[in-house]
């Protein structure tokens, strides 16, 4: 299977249609045409419906498309990291969280960086944990901010030395919003809304109260909070989530009590060739992560 093969094929699944990909590609539509039946023969499977005007994946084609797409993208960000040298270090740097106001601190570091190697270009992926952890397996991103638990014989991984507090975030004008702290009896109350990970097992509430998710009212989940916030600014429901992610004049969080609290770390797959763009960025990451810690230990 070689990679122009595989750009042959992301083309057509893009434009749906052989003459189409052949203008883009500039290769005769019977070449084309060749090429994607020579590669259905090596694999040994059907990876087009062919229509009259149309190409469309079938559930094979759908698993070669998402193979193709990340064996692609691997291959040019490989020869990204070696254009690089060291008198004029350059690379783009790949950077997966979750919903997070970690973020902050990793913004301050990416920052310095830039204003030292501007060559230097980051680029971020937003989404769940398990979007994250898939894409650092394949290669795909080069770091992850991922909330505990993680499965830390994958990854090598720096422990982030503050942590993350859970509460619901509500209208200001609810009976509940003058209240310092949401307890279990009072969650149970109320109708929600929950991020989709967060019902991952019952370990959420182990230590913290006997409720199940059944004791809960939940109307709904969500996998980022934004879109989200949007439905409890109409009153439909309040959000459980961690702090500091929604800033509106006419929402506000309340934490819960007693006090829960989610570690974070920062991944990065074990025995990873580093380019020496994320050689740097790991570095100081880890210096801003222990200047963090010393200080909080001071205070």
């Amino acid at each position: 299977m070689e990679l122009r093969t595989l750009k042959y094929f992301l083309a057509i699944a893009r434009e749906e249609n052989m003459t189409n990909a052949a203008n883009l590609l500039h290769v005769s539509q019977s070449a084309l045409s060749r090429q994607i039946s020579d590669l259905e023969d090596e694999l040994n499977t059907t990876l087009f419906i062919r229509q009259s005007r149309k190409m469309i994946l079938t559930e094979d084609g759908m698993r070669l498309r998402k193979r193709a797409e990340e064996i692609t993208s691997l291959v040019l960000r490989t020869e990204l990291e070696f254009q690089s040298n060291d008198d004029d270090i350059s690379g783009d740097i790949f950077i997966g969280a979750g919903e997070t106001y970690i973020m902050k601190l990793i913004s301050k570091t990416i920052r310095r960086i830039h204003e030292t190697y501007p060559n230097i270009k980051f680029h971020l992926f937003s989404g769940v944990a398990d979007d994250i952890a898939e894409r650092i397996d394949h290669g795909l991103i080069d770091f992850g901010l991922l909330f505990e638990p993680v499965n830390k014989e994958k990854y090598d991984y720096i422990e982030i030395p503050v942590k993350e507090r859970l509460g619901v975030i509500m209208r200001k004008d609810n009976p509940l919003a003058t209240q310092k702290f949401i307890d279990a009896d009072t969650l149970k109350q109320m109708p929600l809304i929950y991020s989709s990970r967060q019902k991952m097992g019952q370990s959420f509430f182990h230590g913290w109260s006997d409720l199940s998710w059944n004791d809960l009212n939940t109307i709904g989940t969500y996998n980022l909070i934004y879109n989200a916030s949007f439905l409890v600014e109409d009153g439909i429901a309040n959000a459980l989530c961690i702090d500091q992610l929604v800033s509106k004049e006419n929402l506000t969080f309340i934490p819960l009590k007693p006090t829960i609290e989610l570690p974070i770390v920062f991944v990065w797959k074990k025995f990873k060739v580093s380019s020496k763009a994320s050689e740097i960025f790991l570095n100081e990451v880890r210096k801003d992560m222990l200047k963090l810690y010393e200080e909080k230990h001071i205070h």
